[in-house]
């Protein structure tokens, strides 16, 4: 039997989908716990404190969406990957502006889902022995995964965080979307660059005038190594 890797919540209210997920979940080592309903799904995650949730947007009860708000507002950064629709661009887009980690959009690959909740819990345990690095007032620790601006702590999610440190680690120099996609993801190609755009402007409001992550224009990211 596989090794116990943690519990994984799915928030699903389609059975046949939710079964699917468990049983290919289960097989790489997973324990996994299943709701149906929002706002159970909300109580089971505060409750049993999951690795990673898997959390479909169209739920009885309670949407993804506002579980995702309310998980980040207690202080939750629990990976978290959205379940969407083809036609809820706006609601995956609102849920990443709120803290969620990665997307998949139904119909996907029970494969590629556990594939992304690896990715995510491969990128947050992250390893421990990388230097802390410092990018003008920024001070970010990839071994305790903290960031701190002006010496005051700021909480990011998963992906925030490898974005950033990504972008810390590389100061001057200048990312595509696509390069940006595949190094923090591991994919690329298959996302629209709303997805970046969104996860940049969600940096940049958190780090404030401290943070100077530049765009050029139809290039792509960077960050100013002498920003003050």
């Amino acid at each position: 039997m596989a090794e116990n890797k943690g519990l994984v919540l799915i928030a699903e209210d389609e059975r046949h989908i939710a079964d699917l997920q468990r049983r290919y979940l289960s097989r790489e080592g997973f324990g996994v716990h299943v709701e149906a309903d929002g706002n159970e799904a909300l109580a089971a995650a505060r409750r049993l404190r999951p690795v990673a949730i898997v959390l479909d947007i169209a739920l009885p009860g309670m949407d993804g969406v506002e579980i995702c708000r309310r998980l980040r507002e207690d202080g939750d950064w629990t990976p978290i990957v959205f379940v969407t629709a083809r036609d809820e661009v706006t609601d995956r887009i609102l849920g990443l502006e709120l803290g969620a980690d990665d997307y998949l959009t139904k119909p996907f690959s029970p494969q590629e889902l556990v594939a992304r909740v690896k990715s995510l819990l491969r990128r947050a345990s992250g390893p421990r022995q990388d230097p802390v690095h410092r990018v003008g007032r920024l001070v970010l620790d990839t071994g305790r995964r903290t960031l701190r601006v002006d010496g005051r702590p700021v909480e990011l999610t998963t992906t925030e965080f490898n974005l950033l440190a990504h972008l810390m680690h590389h100061p001057g120099q200048v990312f595509s979307r696509d390069q940006l996609l595949a190094r923090v993801w591991g994919y690329a190609g298959y996302r629209d660059t709303r997805v970046m755009d969104v996860y940049i402007s969600q940096l940049r409001a958190k780090l404030g005038d401290a943070g100077a992550i530049r765009t050029v224009r139809g290039v792509g990211y960077g960050m100013i190594d002498d920003a003050r």
